[in-house]
């Protein structure tokens, strides 16, 4: 009877997780030209014990644009994030200049693919973003 129970809630937990989805895309520049195949990531980020799940990746094709989508089962809202690994107006320095922007909760729509596209429009790789950071992987 224990584990009936038992069975029951984990089933139950299982039906309360919802899919949910999200896209972003948009067009990378280092300064006046396209930036090239630059890696791009969708993320889903999680706090406490659960990791942070990788939605989709890919790189920017030769007119520097990209699009991205994916979706994952969670029980709350998921906080979805935009990734770009680049490096652009970097000079000699070891590793990768990230980026990190968060799409915006009005974007997230149920089941697996997004209803909507979070169009994050034209970004020149030259700035220097608040929060930048270096991938050294």
């Amino acid at each position: 009877m224990k584990y009936l129970i038992l069975a029951l809630a984990l089933f139950g937990g299982t039906i309360a997780m919802r899919q949910q989805a999200v896209g972003v895309e948009g067009k990378l520049m280092c300064g006046q030209k396209p930036a090239s195949n630059v890696k791009v990531k969708l993320w889903e980020e999680d706090s406490g014990p659960d990791p942070d799940d990788l939605l989709q990746e890919g790189k920017t094709n030769d007119r520097g644009e990209f699009s991205l989508q994916g979706y994952e089962r969670e029980l709350t809202p998921i906080d979805p994030v935009f990734k770009v690994y680049h490096d652009c107006d970097d000079g000699m320095k070891p590793g990768q200049r990230k980026l990190k922007f968060k799409i915006p909760s009005s974007y997230v729509s149920d089941g697996t693919v997004p209803k909507r596209m979070f169009p994050i429009g034209i970004l020149n790789l030259e700035t220097i973003f608040p929060g930048e950071e270096r991938d050294l992987i």
